[in-house]
């Protein structure tokens, strides 16, 4: 769906992804993980098209992306007003906000629901744009544990639906409980790649047994 090719950003003196080389694949999620810093976000809004490469080159196979910020804005309008005016007027608002679990909500404020809440309505919100792919950088950090398990159900549910859901974490059970593919990210580049359990059993490198075993990588 995405591959990136020798791929560079970089902010001034400053590089944010460093010759970065890799193919995101139809199929089950695939999450990013490393230290604060690694280039994650950066991965994310490069894909999503938000950013241009300072070298190398990205190629998409699919323009029907739409992305989840680790905070997203509420509109100053309902539940179900947020979803109608991400689908230009779709009437797919029930469904959508039956999806995420906020049928009950749908007249309330946006802004007046719980970081949960509003975490799982930007889903809806982004569902509603109909993607193929859909990017979430974070969307469980700093829930509390039931929060965290409402919007990884939902995640579940989108995945099993056939969009592919590539996402950043820094909850190493996060990305055991959902990862298909994992991929490592230190220093802004790319560490490790594989297949969850062989990641989470037998890591190639030793970056990421560090990682993995909770010790920070400097």
């Amino acid at each position: 769906m995405i591959r990136f090719d020798d791929v560079t950003v970089a902010a001034g003196s400053v590089t944010l992804l460093d010759r970065l080389s890799l193919a995101i694949e139809p199929g089950p999620p695939t999450v990013l993980i490393g230290p604060n810093g690694a280039g994650k976000t950066t991965l994310l809004r490069l894909a999503m098209g938000l950013l241009a490469p300072t070298a190398g080159s990205v190629t998409r196979t699919d323009e029907r992306r739409a992305i989840v910020f680790q905070r997203p804005t509420m509109l100053r309008r309902s539940a179900a007003a947020n979803i109608r005016y991400a689908s230009a007027g779709s009437d797919r608002t029930r469904e959508l906000l039956a999806l995420v679990g906020l049928e009950h909500a749908a007249d309330r404020p946006a802004r007046r629901l719980s970081a949960g809440e509003q975490q799982r309505l930007a889903l809806a919100r982004a569902l509603a744009r109909d993607p193929t792919i859909l990017f979430l950088d974070e969307p469980t950090a700093s829930l509390d544990p039931g929060s965290t398990k409402a919007v990884e159900d939902v995640i579940r549910t989108v995945s099993e639906r056939g969009i592919k859901i590539v996402m950043s974490t820094h909850d190493l059970g996060e990305a055991r409980r959902l990862a298909g593919e994992v991929v490592l990210l230190h220093r802004a580049r790319l560490v490790e790649t594989g297949f969850a359990p062989s990641f989470f059993d037998a890591p190639r490198t030793e970056e990421a047994r560090r990682f993995i075993a909770g010790e920070l990588l400097v």
